[in-house]
């Protein structure tokens, strides 16, 4: 697996989404999505393309798993806060409100747990940080 390329890629897609939101709300000049749009473009588009600068910048070893987790984790946390928002926010299926807020909660734990991942992996890998001497 390409970190870089997948963190990459997936923060392109989160950066267009969020355009075409961003576009769509100012032609209708309807704002309900402002949040979930924010959202798309910090965690989706902004820390994604940071995680992938990072695995490009630093040599972490292919096969950490506490990368392997924090990728994961970054992914499936950002789709789960971002979509999870939207069906919270937006209700756009009534009669599955538990499901909405539970798919909402689940996402944002795993975005938690990602970025405390990657604050771990700042001090164990700690020897591949840094500039070149």
């Amino acid at each position: 697996m390409d970190r870089t390329k997948l963190l990459l890629r997936m923060s392109a897609l989160y950066g267009v989404i969020g355009a075409v939101l961003g576009s769509h709300m100012a032609a209708s000049n309807a704002y309900a999505f402002r949040p979930v749009h924010a959202h798309i473009l910090v965690v989706g588009w902004l820390s994604l393309f940071a995680f992938a600068i990072y695995y490009r910048v630093f040599s972490i070893p292919k096969k950490s798993v506490l990368a392997t987790i924090h990728i994961w984790t970054a992914i499936v946390g950002s789709f789960g806060l971002t979509v999870g928002m939207w069906l919270y926010n937006m209700k756009p299926i009534k009669g599955i409100e538990t499901f909405n807020l539970l798919f909402f909660i689940i996402g944002g734990s795993l975005l938690i747990i990602c970025f405390i991942v990657f604050l771990l992996m700042t001090f164990i890998q700690g020897r591949h940080l840094g500039e070149e001497k």
